[in-house]
């Protein structure tokens, strides 16, 4: 069984959209400083690499399927250009009524992730901007970062608490190195 490190991508990987707006085309998405060095840690300290991400927008009819799929095939060619891979991109294209499976922070995303790649998720950790994605990775029982200006005491959830990615790298390799 492999270990793995789940990332949202919105605000993990990539600048976030305004609030209330979403992402809908390969243009408006701009990877953030730092994410390529730590995907490549992560890889290197023996993680697969994959991102998990809400995209309520496909529901919403703001783009179709095949549209998001060409900004997450870009989006995985770009960092393969810097040296960083992902192993695999999961999303979940529904609204959130009625409820699913997969939408976070329900844990399906995270489930048959492990399953497709055989993850073992006690070993793995959720890397995420929201409490949403603290709790999916919970749910699913993974160790949890919580990433930005966070207030560890408005969210004590998470296991870590980091600045951005590249910070949140260093601290769970860190983290799980023995004592």
């Amino acid at each position: 069984m492999k270990k793995a490190a789940f990332l949202d991508r919105d605000g993990v990987i990539n600048r976030k959209a305004p609030e209330g707006e979403y992402i809908t085309r390969w243009e408006e998405m701009e990877i953030l400083p730092g994410v390529p060095e730590a995907i490549k840690m992560l890889a290197q300290a023996g993680y697969s690499v994959l991102a998990v991400s809400n995209q309520r927008c496909v529901a919403k009819g703001l783009l179709t399927l095949s549209e998001l799929e060409a900004i997450h095939q870009r989006l995985r060619k770009e960092l393969e250009t810097k040296g960083a891979l992902l192993t695999s991109i999961y999303y979940c294209p529904h609204d959130d009524q009625p409820p699913c499976g997969c939408r976070k922070p329900a844990p399906g995303m995270l489930l048959t992730a492990a399953r497709e790649h055989e993850i073992d998720l006690a070993s793995s950790w959720m890397i995420g901007d929201s409490d949403v994605d603290i709790e999916a990775g919970r749910n699913a029982r993974c160790k949890t970062v919580r990433i930005g200006n966070v207030d560890a005491s408005a969210s004590p959830a998470a296991d870590l608490f980091a600045r951005n990615l590249l910070d949140a790298a260093r601290q769970l390799i860190a983290f799980e190195l023995p004592s």
